[in-house]
């Protein structure tokens, strides 16, 4: 028999394939990862443990390696396939920013909240960000004669600021925020 019950619905599509083993096993996982990033923070040099939020850190390290995913498939589709430089960015893009929502959900902001409503948010930052910096900026760049690499490096700093902002501001701002001075030590 068919229902329109949309609780019900949300509640299986947002439980699907879960088990509450599966689902404890990660949260100690984003838990073991923040309390990695809040100890490499305590131990930074010169007062930065003071300025440097862990989250700050986990992010640079998850966008890190999602940035050479998005760098390394703009160089194939682009430079080995010969893509034109907005459809080789476009795909790139997307899937390191997808790569990025999972990583940083799960890991650094260790967020439980629902996923519509977080991937929505997500979604109109990610369209603000590719139509400012990465073709906006990219574009600029390698229009005035930066090579194409560069210019996404370039652009890529300025999108990272502002992605860190909007995800811990807008899209998981009802995460958990650490584990405290006293914990964290």
């Amino acid at each position: 028999m068919y229902t329109c019950d949309c609780y019900f619905a949300r509640v299986v599509l947002e439980n699907a394939g879960t088990t509450p083993a599966r689902v404890a096993a990660v949260a100690r996982r984003g838990e073991r990862y923040h309390a990695l990033m809040a100890a490499i923070v305590r131990r930074l040099p010169f007062g930065l443990s003071r300025i440097v939020a862990p989250s700050f850190l986990g992010f640079a390290i998850i966008n890190g390696f999602t940035f050479l995913v998005d760098l390394g498939l703009l160089s194939l589709c682009h430079g080995v396939l010969k893509w034109p430089y907005p459809a080789a960015v476009t795909l790139s893009y997307l899937t390191a920013f997808a790569l990025s929502f999972v990583l940083n959900r799960t890991f650094n902001f260790r967020s439980h909240e629902a996923l519509g409503p977080q991937t929505a948010k997500y979604v109109v930052a990610l369209g603000i960000n590719y139509a400012v910096f990465v073709l906006g900026l990219g574009d600029a760049l390698t229009a005035v004669g930066v090579e194409y690499q560069l210019a996404r490096i370039l652009s890529g700093l300025c999108e990272g600021v502002y992605m860190y902002s909007v995800m811990r501001w807008v899209v998981f701002r009802g995460a958990p925020r650490g584990l405290g001075r006293g914990a964290a030590q």
